[in-house]
């Protein structure tokens, strides 16, 4: 069942907004969202939070600094998501502006998993390097920390995932949410965390005179990477992350970007004067996930530092093909996992593992997250990994953090789950093939400790019903130049409507006439085939709508019942 849930709007905050120049329609939005000062909207480079806040920025610049003035060869440990892509894009680039010697390695994840493992240390080891940094990974790689140590290697970890019980014995660790650090945006994603390393590495040699006589590198030429990685691994949209994906979007739609980015833009179809946080989300970084989940994550981080613009095409076209293979098997996926559902109701059980033999591992996350948005429930899908393992990988519902309650299995029955890390929302585990059935039943009773009935019930927070004159392209235009994400929704509005008309399109999407006040709008509902009743409530989005060369508001419906 799913509750429609307007949010409060505190009037005195929306009043001090409008009253400092703010558009009344957005005060009354960002009043919704908790703030009270026309400050939490400033956007400028200025108002982000000092390197020096960050723990391990400076030491990690110490080091990284002495390594580029001795010459020794550094390699990045990236990680195979648009995160450690993005992240691992920084670092190549800065450090390469700095004038240091730096390579990269991605670990395929179908051959070694996650992270800074012992056995991609041998691996890196063939390269020779004298310095290993990880990026979006590390702050569990306790084992891989030591084989470095063993090879001569020195290690900085640049992370931003919770760390375990014990921290791996690295030279620096960069990590705003290890023991210790009090920086105040602990939602940097681990493009934000690196991004901060070389501000600070910049600083450190600009001390040392490096930039005497030569023209300074502009780290804020590398803020469309950040945006990117930050806005695609869901973080936290908080003040200080909402500057960084600001600044980046500001690039992009003044068409300053690195050629991989326009490129995807490109191969996505979308138009970077109108970038938005959604195409972000839903357009360049699933292109790049696609590499990390069907082949090799360094073809995604080559079209990011390719300065060839013409490579950097042919790359987004072979991530673009990906992407649509990675569709037609997540669909695959997907349509199996309902079936095995259909006229599944979840009642009192808290969780959803799935599991298929033939199921792709590098999509699983996906098809959790889909099943998790059809049940609102916790699902972890499982395939098939290494002989005799599962990995799973599983997306949560507000009010639980699947990290923990990962841990909490872990600490409960220490021999059931081989690995795991992760965040809040989302998370990554192995475990024995036959242990499925056993940990099923233990990650029910481990949830089923951790919420209430009351959090096993979808709320679909909005913005109240919204007045006619705001319905309209013009508002549409306002909010999506805006910043919205995870932790800084997106304006959704509810109304009641009567339906005037209504058909399927390719069998899947609802398209529907609706009014209100004798105005009448179009309206879409996809992956939605059920139809409407005559008059429904609906919560909705206002979206601008191109059709041959026309645009036209149109509402996109994110749920509705009958009203």
């Amino acid at each position: 069942m799913t509750q429609i849930q307007p949010r409060a709007i505190p009037a005195r905050a929306m009043q001090r907004l409008i009253d400092g120049g703010t558009h009344p329609l957005l005060a009354r939005i960002y009043a919704a969202r908790g703030i009270t000062r026309r400050e939490e909207l400033d956007y400028g480079l200025k108002s982000l939070l000092p390197p020096d806040a960050l723990k391990g920025t400076r030491e990690a610049a110490q080091l990284l600094a002495d390594a580029i003035e001795a010459g020794a060869r550094m390699l990045i440990v990236a990680d195979y998501d648009c995160d450690g892509a993005t992240a691992c894009a920084v670092g190549v680039r800065a450090l390469r502006a700095f004038g240091a010697d730096v390579g990269y390695l991605v670990p395929n994840r179908f051959e070694y998993g996650y992270g800074l493992t012992p056995a991609i240390v041998e691996l890196a080891a063939r390269m020779e390097p004298d310095v290993l940094i990880t990026v979006d990974n590390g702050i569990a790689s306790v084992e891989g920390v030591a084989a470095a140590r063993g090879y001569g290697m020195a290690t900085v970890i640049t992370d931003h995932h919770l760390p375990g019980d014990t921290l791996p014995d690295a030279d620096v660790i960069v990590n705003p949410n290890q023991p210790g650090c009090d920086f105040p945006s602990k939602s940097l994603a681990g493009v934000g965390v690196m991004f901060y390393t070389m501000l600070a590495l910049r600083a450190e040699l600009r001390d040392r005179g490096a930039f005497a006589g030569g023209k300074e590198p502009n780290l804020g030429e590398l803020l469309d990477l950040v945006a990117l990685g930050t806005v695609a691994d869901v973080v936290r949209l908080d003040h200080n992350n909402r500057i960084l994906v600001s600044q980046g979007l500001a690039r992009m739609r003044a068409d300053r970007m690195q050629p991989g980015i326009r490129a995807l833009f490109a191969a996505a179809s979308r138009d970077p004067a109108r970038a938005s946080t959604f195409d972000m989300g839903f357009g360049l970084g699933p292109r790049l996930n696609a590499a990390g989940r069907l082949s090799d994550m360094s073809l995604g981080i080559e079209c990011l530092v390719t300065d060839d613009m013409g490579r950097a095409l042919n790359i987004a076209q072979e991530l673009d093909k990906l992407n649509r293979e990675r569709r037609n098997i997540e669909q695959d996926m997907q349509e199996g996992a309902l079936a095995r559902l259909a006229g599944f109701d979840p009642g009192n059980t808290a969780t959803v593992s799935l599991f298929e033999p033939d199921w792709h591992q590098g999509v699983i996350g996906i098809v959790a997250g889909r099943i998790k948005e059809k049940l609102h429930r916790p699902v972890i899908a499982f395939a098939r990994g290494d002989e005799g393992e599962l990995k799973g990988s599983g997306r949560s519902i507000p009010n639980l953090h699947l990290r923990d309650a990962l841990d909490l299995v872990s600490k409960q029955h220490p021999e059931l789950i081989l690995r795991f890390g992760g965040h809040a929302m989302a998370a990554g585990l192995t475990i024995r093939e036959s242990e499925y059935s056993r940990f099923q039943a233990v990650f029910e009773d481990a949830v089923q400790s951790l919420v209430s009935p009351s959090d096993l019930t979808r709320t679909l927070d909005t913005d109240g019903p919204l007045e006619s004159g705001y319905m309209s392209l013009e508002s549409a235009r306002l909010l999506e130049q805006d910043i919205w994400g995870q932790g800084f929704a997106a304006p959704v509005f509810d109304d009641v409507f009567r339906v005037d008309n209504q058909r399927l399109m390719k069998d899947k999407h609802l398209k529907l006439q609706l009014s209100k006040n004798n105005v009448r709008f179009d309206a879409v509902r996809f992956n939605f085939a059920d139809g409407a009743p005559s008059q429904i409530r609906a919560a909705y989005r206002l979206a601008p709508n191109e059709y041959n060369g026309i645009t036209s508001l149109q509402l996109m419906l994110e749920y509705f019942e009958g009203a």
